[in-house]
């Protein structure tokens, strides 16, 4: 079972919801490491404009190793091991503490 790391950026396979077939993404980790065949992520997205509260764009996603511009989008989704294809970087500290942010902000802790 693979262990991926909280803030971690994979490449997953998103089901379409009709599971008529997917699409490859970029998703943020946020759960720690913990003995299950599932993560819990945040999606990311090339689409950076009208963003909603606590969503934000990635300052360094170059480091984050994505191939453009990015933000982080408000759903959290539960993904099994699976799915992911490979971990691709991960976030910067500042990213890291902007993402820890809005998951207070979006689950009101």
């Amino acid at each position: 079972m693979p262990n991926y790391l909280r803030h971690e950026i994979i490449l997953v396979h998103y089901p379409f919801s009709d599971l008529s077939g997917g699409k490859v993404r970029p998703a943020a980790i946020i759960s720690p490491v913990h003995p299950s065949e599932d993560v819990i992520v945040v999606a990311l997205t090339s689409r950076i404009a009208r963003l909603l509260p606590g969503e934000f764009v990635l300052n360094d996603w170059k480091e984050a190793k994505l191939n453009v511009p990015s933000a982080v989008k408000r759903g959290i989704y539960t993904v099994n091991s699976s799915l992911i294809i490979r971990a691709v970087g991960k976030l910067s500290a500042s990213d890291q503490k902007k993402l820890d942010r809005s998951l207070r902000q979006w689950l009101g802790l």
